[in-house]
């Protein structure tokens, strides 16, 4: 696959994005994901992308995709590659996440835009902007009076 302007700035971004549910999908034991993607339960693993994603974004923002692969060998660490989508407002980014035993990486597949502008880095932003809106943070404790005010 060709891969689009300013591809590793995007994967970069979408990392950073998704790094806090990453760590929530790591909660799973790695011999559910094998389990689930080799008896095709898809619907499994959806569910455990939504509860993840629903603790940082808004809904349907983070969703699986197609899939996944479970790449078990004799030798060697584990690998799950999931196919994953986001969809904040105004794109769409079609990507997979590979988690190992010790890193998680992002690979973009394609990034479309729902009005894309002429310049790539304009693009990205809009992209790094979409999904800081689509994030749900955390407010501040609310203030406690103290008696006699």
């Amino acid at each position: 696959m060709i891969r689009q302007p300013n591809t590793s700035a995007r994967e970069i971004v979408v990392a950073e994005a998704i790094r806090e549910t990453v760590s929530e999908l790591r909660m799973v034991d790695i011999a559910d994901y094998i389990a689930f993607i080799r008896m095709e339960r898809f619907g499994n693993i959806s569910d455990i992308v939504d509860s993840a994603a629903e603790l940082y974004f808004m809904p349907g923002t983070l969703r699986l995709g197609h899939g996944g692969e479970a790449h078990v060998e004799w030798t060697g660490e584990p690998k799950i590659v999931l196919d994953l989508e986001l969809r904040p407002q105004g794109a769409t980014v079609y990507f997979a996440l590979t988690l190992t035993a010790r890193v998680a990486s992002v690979e973009v597949n394609y990034v479309s835009f729902e009005k894309p502008d002429s310049d790539p880095d304009v693009n990205t932003q809009r992209l790094e902007d979409a999904l800081m809106t689509a994030r749900i943070r955390k407010s501040a404790p609310p203030a406690v009076m103290q008696p006699g005010l």
